[in-house]
């Protein structure tokens, strides 16, 4: 009988190094608001989402490149950039057949971590593309790594919710022997039928909506509304294509 590839769910960047990554496919989740609004910017036809993890860096690229530049600090658009984090500023008649680039902080170290770790591949995952990474996982037949981004290094609720909609979907497909997979596979199985009421007990719900960011939150835990799958490849965020 064939062996199932294994499954591991890791609940924050800091904890990346204690797991053996070597030719996984290695999901970054970042969903209030990174992964998001990725997924969402590709799906509505972005040429490509370059991640980067500083201000400087994200100006200097959107110059190179011709790109929309994008980030925020404390739920407002930094200084020097264009747009910010939020799904909503991404729809089809915008952003179709540009570059978007695109700063975040817990999300792109965690990405450029699983990649000098030797991951196999990477992709990004969120509510909104929750189907398309877990096809995904199921046809690469190889071991999975779910990397919640957290929040500086700190455990969060919304990107362990998001690791148990996954192993909810592709368990029978992996050996799963790991508390943390067990932990957000149980959280979500006892909260999806009240994301929304449950998300605002986190503390990213308490710090992004004193902003006014209600409507953003909840889409990031609405499945499939951008069902696409974010694939990093030579810097550049881009749909994979079978």
């Amino acid at each position: 009988m064939k062996q199932k590839p294994v499954l591991h769910t890791v609940l924050s960047p800091r904890l990346l190094d204690i797991y053996d990554i070597t030719n996984s496919v290695v999901v970054i989740i970042d969903v209030f608001r990174a992964t998001s609004t990725i997924a969402t910017a590709l799906y509505n036809g972005a040429a490509r989402v370059i991640p980067v993890d500083s201000v400087e860096q994200c100006i200097q690229i959107g110059k190179n490149t011709g790109g929309i530049t994008a980030g925020e600090r404390d739920g407002k658009i930094i200084p020097g950039l264009s747009y910010g984090n939020s799904p909503a500023e991404y729809p089809r008649s915008f952003i179709e057949g540009k570059t978007l680039v695109l700063t975040t902080t817990n999300g792109t170290r965690l990405l450029h971590m699983a990649l000098n770790n030797g991951a196999a591949e990477v992709v990004t995952g969120s509510f909104p593309n929750l189907s398309a990474v877990c096809d995904h996982l199921v046809s690469q037949d190889k071991n999975v790594i779910l990397g919640c981004s957290a929040w500086k290094d700190r455990f969060n609720l919304e990107d362990t919710l998001f690791a148990g909609a996954v192993i909810d979907e592709v368990k029978d497909h992996f050996t799963i022997h790991c508390d943390s997979s067990l932990m957000a596979s149980n959280m979500y199985g006892l909260h999806k039928k009240d994301m929304f009421s449950f998300i605002r007990n986190t503390t990213h719900w308490h710090r992004l909506a004193s902003y006014g960011l209600e409507s953003d939150l909840e889409y990031c835990v609405t499945k499939d509304v951008a069902n696409t799958l974010p694939f990093y490849k030579n810097g550049d965020l881009v749909v994979e294509t079978v």
